[in-house]
């Protein structure tokens, strides 16, 4: 069975930094491209950042470009983001999601707030 595990969230003051990790289980996470997105209160799911199978190609959202780092340690099955310098308008809940079946795990939140 398919599972995606996030962790690493919680109250930040603006400025702050945090660093989520994705524990994955149940396919061979390093055949598949990986991304996190992440939902606002009353807002739609929003994509944040992609990163190719063996993590050499990544990409971001111009919100959190220059400031949000993706990567990935196949050998350990698990995703990362690593978020510096946060803002108010980052947060939401945070999912990491297989990008060929739209799998993602049940999330973790991110508050930064002062």
């Amino acid at each position: 069975e398919v599972q995606l595990v996030e962790s690493g969230g919680g109250l930040v003051q603006p400025g702050g930094s945090l660093r989520l990790s994705c524990a994955a289980s149940g396919f061979t996470f390093s055949n598949y491209h990986m991304s996190w997105v992440r939902q606002a209160p009353g807002k739609g799911i929003e994509w944040v950042s992609r990163i190719s199978t063996g993590g050499g190609i990544t990409s971001y959202a111009d919100s959190v470009k220059g400031r949000f780092t993706i990567s990935r340690d196949n050998a350990k099955n698990t995703l990362y983001l690593q978020m510096n310098s946060l803002k108010p308008e980052d947060t939401a809940v945070y999912y990491c999601q297989m990008v060929s079946t739209g799998r993602r795990g049940q999330g973790t939140q991110v508050t930064v707030s002062s």
